[in-house]
């Protein structure tokens, strides 16, 4: 099993979600962000069905960055709970998956 993963998170604007990508990537707790686009999202908030329009933000990451990732998340995003899940990459090309720890090793610093 790698030790990667993908992490997601969503905002309810392209400027928040650009603001974040580029602290998570600045800060070498993500070898990279991707802003993908508008979605539109349906969830259960505060006893009531909610929809709205959302960005997603999708970032490569370790799960030994984890931790330190959402905390940056969290520090930027402006809702009560942001949705910061992380998914593991299963499989990967050996050379993709070692820039991904070469560019988040803790060791670089920011």
């Amino acid at each position: 099993m790698n030790n990667e993963v993908e992490v997601r998170v969503t905002t309810d604007n392209r400027q928040e979600a650009d603001r974040i990508a580029s602290a998570v990537v600045s800060r070498r707790l993500a070898a990279c962000a991707q802003v993908v686009a508008q979605i539109s999202s349906t969830y259960w908030w505060e006893g009531e069905v909610q929809q709205a329009e959302e960005w997603l933000l999708l970032m490569k990451t370790t799960a030994d960055r984890f931790e330190e990732l959402a905390a940056c998340v969290r520090e930027l995003h402006s809702y009560e709970v942001p949705e910061i899940v992380a998914v593991p990459i299963v499989q990967g090309t050996p050379d993709y998956l070692e820039w991904i720890r070469r560019e988040t090793a803790p060791e670089r610093g920011a």
